[in-house]
């Protein structure tokens, strides 16, 4: 089966910095791909270079089989997009957004009335047709916004951290929408900076960092492959002298703040270590895809 995109040996550059530097990306139909990196790491400029927005400085992008950016208006009428920020018009109604937004896709007015209640029912927006933009709330929002990149009932949705600034009941609604999309056999390709949501819906998954892609594989695969098993978190009176005798039973520890994090293959040995030392609070847990990130990437702040 052809992939709904492909990029090979892509490449961006602004001036004489390097934004995206020969990435390749390929992703697999009917399936949720997630696209991981810190800020700066060049996610925004790959979106944008698979879209046809802009253009290359080397390298191919192929979008649901048409060569861009030649063919990128063709291929942008099989695509939803759900941007970062919402850029719902205030000025009119529920439905009116919908049906407008339906008009870019040569969709007429009795096309347009026949989906817009199944798009309503799935955003959880069935009763909110003649609402005014302002008098929704940040959740409903974001629900319409990803109810609005359907119109055109398109094989892509690429979806550009479509739950940030969302409570976790908006949070857990709009997954539940992914994943009806993905059980209905559409791709999709997300950004995010939740690990959670990363780790709950993605198939696949890319990090990228300095405009490279450096792991893929399901997060089962990353978490198996790149990561210590266990995670013993490890805070409270008396860490500095806890962590100067060290742990023998500690494969590698990171401090964060006031949080150690020692990272085992044993972490009962860790933890009757710590009995000793009851100034000490600690969390036990597996290790995630957050975990995964971080040592990938690093615990610095990017801007």
């Amino acid at each position: 089966m052809t992939s709904p995109l492909k990029l090979s040996g892509l490449t961006k550059r602004y001036g004489d910095t390097v934004v995206v530097d020969g990435l390749d990306l390929e992703l697999k139909a009917g399936r949720c791909h997630g696209l991981l990196g810190p800020n700066g790491a060049g996610k925004t400029t790959t979106l944008r270079l698979a879209l046809g927005l802009i253009a290359a400085d080397a390298g191919t992008v192929d979008l649901l089989g048409q060569r861009l950016p030649a063919r990128a208006e063709v291929a942008r009428e099989r695509v939803g997009v759900v941007p970062q920020m919402d850029n719902l018009d205030p000025d009119f109604t529920v439905r009116e957004n919908l049906q407008i937004y339906g008009r870019y896709f040569g969709l007429s007015k009795r096309e347009m009335i026949g989906r817009i209640p199944a798009l309503l029912d799935f955003a959880g927006l069935a009763g909110k047709s003649e609402a005014l933009i302002a008098t929704l709330s940040g959740g409903m929002k974001r629900r319409l916004t990803l109810a609005r990149a359907l119109v055109n009932d398109p094989d892509l949705v690429i979806l550009d951290e479509p739950t940030t600034g969302l409570d976790p009941q908006a949070r857990h609604l709009i997954w539940q929408g992914l994943r009806r999309l993905m059980g209905q056999g559409k791709t999709l390709l997300l950004t995010t900076h939740f690990m959670e949501e990363a780790e709950r819906l993605c198939d696949d998954i890319s990090v990228i960092d300095q405009g490279r892609v450096i792991v893929q594989g399901s997060p089962r695969e990353l978490i198996q492959t790149h990561i210590e098993p266990h995670v013993v978190e490890i805070y409270g009176d008396g860490l500095n002298e806890w962590q100067a005798c060290g742990s023998r039973h500690c494969h590698r520890c990171e401090q964060a703040g006031e949080t150690l994090f020692c990272y085992t293959q044993t972490p009962s040995k860790v933890v009757a270590e710590l009995a000793a030392h009851p100034g000490l609070r600690y969390l036990h847990r597996p290790a995630n895809l957050e975990d995964v990130f971080l040592k990938l990437t690093g615990r610095d702040l990017r801007d």
